[in-house]
Formats: C-alpha cells, structure tokens, sequence
C-alpha cells in the first residue's frame, strides 16, 4: 500500500496522475492505455496496478481530485451568498455576485486544460464512465444553494423557475464548451488572436455576461 512518509513513493504516485491526467486527456477513458500512462510517468505498469489496481479507479482518483477542487472553489465563491441569502432577492446585488461567482469559474477552468478535455471527452461518450463512478457531489451544498436560489426564484430575480442546480450546472458547463472550442472559433475568425491575455479577458466578459444575463431576470 502507498504510504505518503516516503517522498520516493509519493513522487512516482504523482507522477501516474500527471501522466494519467495527460493521457486520458489525449485518448479519453475508453482509448486510455496503461502501457501508455506507465510511458509517460516513466515506471513500470506494475506500479500502477499496485497503486492505483486499475485503470477506472486511477480515472476515479483523478476526476475525485478534479471534483474536490470545484466543491472547494464553490464553497468559496458562494459563501457570501450563503452566508447572506437576502442578496439573492435583490437583482442587482445577484447580478454582481454571479459575475465575480462565473468569473472564479472561467479562471478556474482556464488553469486546467487537460480536465476540460476529459470532460469533453465524457460529454462525447454520453458520461457513460462517470455515472459509474462514485463521485458524489457536496449534498449539503448543493441543497444550501437549491435553497438560496429558490428564494431568488420566488423574489422573481431568476429568470426562470427550472431547476436550480441544472441551470448553474448548465452555466459551467458552458465555460467547459467554450473553452475547449477555442479552436474552432479560431477558423471562425482567422484574423485574431483568440488566445492572448486580452482576447482571453474579452471573452471571460462576454460568457459570464450572457450566463448572468440568461440567469437573472431583466431589470425593471
């Protein structure tokens, strides 16, 4: 069993899961190969069955991983909402919140190239790997928000009365989309630079604007 008091062991265990991250993110899970994960990390595949037992779970450590850091963003981003629910009545205030919220959301996800592959990855093959997983979302936070949202809904602050945590899921995911679509969007206008800092800020203004303004009622 890996034990983390030898750096020598904690150093091969990460460099799998760099190596893994990489690969899966080339190939998705299904054209994954342990040969090709071993390669990378430069250790025999040996070591990998024996620290990780097989390729789904070494996917799952991953996307585990993947998933505690966006519960741990989340609980950031929304913790002024949490902690003060009257701000999701007042459109204006929710307007601002979301806008920093998203914001956090696209710079986070920009940092992490090779999980939005993956992600798209699992889009592509209809999340017939991930629902086998058992990954389970922060329950207690996730009713936290269903219950400050539903307020706004009944402020009349959200635009719609559909459910909360697929209207937020479906923002996210809109940053995961647009940001693996770079290259596309790139043909679709070859005389820019879509990937400079300042294209980039462009950008990250105009999506969470439009998720902000798709989620938000108009002002009066």
């Amino acid at each position: 069993m890996v034990t983390t008091h030898h750096p020598e062991i904690s150093g091969t265990r990460a460099a799998i899961l760099d190596a893994a991250e990489t690969v899966f993110a080339e190939k998705g899970f299904s054209g994954a190969r342990i040969d090709a994960i071993a390669a990378a990390a430069g250790c025999n595949k040996s070591l990998i069955y024996q620290y990780f037992g097989n390729k789904l779970a070494l996917y799952e450590i991953l996307l585990a991983q993947a998933d505690r850091e966006a519960g741990e963003l989340q609980q950031r981003v929304f913790a002024p909402l949490l902690a003060e629910p009257d701000l999701a009545t007042d459109a204006e205030q929710l307007r601002r919140f979301l806008t920093v919220a998203f914001t956090a959301v696209f710079d986070h996800l920009l940092s992490r190239p090779r999980l939005l592959r993956i992600l798209m990855w699992e889009m592509a093959e209809g999340w017939q790997t991930y629902t086998q997983l058992r990954i389970q979302p922060d329950a207690t936070l996730d009713a936290q928000l269903a219950a400050v949202l539903q307020r706004a809904q009944q402020a009349g602050v959200l635009r719609h009365a559909y459910h909360p945590a697929i209207q937020l899921s479906t923002a996210l995911q809109m940053c995961q989309t647009f940001l693996t679509s770079l290259p596309f969007y790139q043909s679709l206008a070859p005389e820019a630079d879509l990937t400079s800092d300042s294209a980039i800020a462009e950008a990250r203004a105009y999506l969470v604007n439009l998720i902000v303004a798709g989620l938000t009622a108009d002002p009066t």
